[in-house]
């Protein structure tokens, strides 16, 4: 009884072990998609605005500051409205940027399922 017992191997059977590569296999996809997506992500341009369009930041998809585009009307707003509205047009930049992130990121890993994981 012993000796059936010592050739299951800590409870992997051959399903699981393929099972098991499978995953591993999938796993590098994941981690080559990975790399690829984070280059794509460093070259995108995503741009939040305030102001109706008065300032436009402009942010990589990894949220890289790029540039800041001021419209020579917001010049009239004074300092501290303009402030506001580049403030407003970086969170607006953020936000754009890190929900093109996650999303990316979800379709890359989405099917993966490794074994014994819920």
């Amino acid at each position: 009884m012993a000796e059936k017992e010592k050739g299951q191997g800590f409870g992997f059977g051959i399903g699981k072990m393929k099972e098991l590569a499978a995953a591993f296999q999938k796993a590098q996809q994941v981690q080559e998609g990975a790399k690829k997506l984070q280059e794509e992500l460093e070259q995108m341009e995503i741009e939040g605005e305030a102001g109706g369009g008065l300032i436009k930041v402009i942010v990589t998809g990894n949220q890289e500051p790029k540039r800041v585009e001021i419209s020579p009307d917001a010049m009239n707003e004074g300092a501290e409205v303009l402030a506001d509205l580049v403030t407003a047009a970086m969170k607006d930049a953020y936000t754009k940027s890190t929900t093109t992130m996650r999303e990316r990121m979800e379709d890359l890993t989405s099917g993966l399922e490794l074994p014994g994981l819920p």
